[in-house]
């Protein structure tokens, strides 16, 4: 039991991972396609949280001894490469309307993860994934609001909305963390609730695509 929740949770992790690789690149598209200031800023600041949750992804990976799929790294290298191209041919409803899917599904895919993660004993990871769903629902309700105020809404019907955004912790209770812990002091995988910066100082490992413009 304990050998399968670990297994799915390294999957769900794998999987994550990659997908911030695609976002993070399909994010730098989109703002430099779009004219309006406020939502090119908002879309930079959003990347940057996409590189910011790889990070942390990877590191969780680490702590369980697993690494990324490559085969699946380049699929989604990839993937967010051409995203960010077609960003500049599709219009605005259209990347905004694609992203705003995306995110739906993040918000899913870090709760199954801090699911696993609580099946196979790794409690320490929670707050860290619940943290990151809260912070892809705020990404979601952007998006469907500005998709929703587009005339082609009523063409292109929205997504389903996601439940509101405390349940996300309302309905993955885990043992409470040491106060420090819990507003992300000192825990080696808290993930705070301040904004990243947009520019973001890359580890050594890794280094974060220097955007452009």
């Amino acid at each position: 039991m304990l050998d399968d929740a670990r297994a799915k949770l390294i999957h769900q992790l794998q999987c994550a991972y990659s997908g911030e690789l695609a976002a993070g690149y399909a994010y730098r598209g989109h703002w430099h396609s779009v004219r309006d200031a406020g939502e090119r800023e908002r879309i930079r600041q959003i990347e940057a949280e996409e590189w910011h949750h790889r990070r942390l992804v990877g590191g969780l990976l680490a702590q369980l001894c697993a690494r990324p799929i490559r085969s699946r790294e380049a699929i989604f290298w990839i993937i967010g490469r051409s995203i960010a191209a077609l960003c500049h041919l599709g219009g605005w409803f259209f990347p905004i309307y694609g992203a705003g899917r995306l995110e739906r599904r993040n918000i899913i895919e870090y709760e199954d993860a801090a699911t696993f993660a609580a099946a196979c004993g790794h409690h320490e990871m929670i707050d860290c994934l619940l943290t990151m769903a809260e912070v892809e629902w705020e990404h979601e309700h952007y998006f469907r609001h500005k998709a929703a105020g587009h005339p082609f809404a009523r063409l292109f019907r929205l997504w389903e909305a996601p439940p509101p955004k405390e349940t996300i912790r309302a309905k993955n209770p885990h043992p409470a963390l040491p106060p420090r812990f819990a507003r992300g002091q000192g825990h080696p995988l808290s993930l705070t609730r301040e904004r990243v910066p947009v520019v973001l100082l890359p580890r050594a490992r890794e280094k974060v695509p220097r955007s452009g413009g």
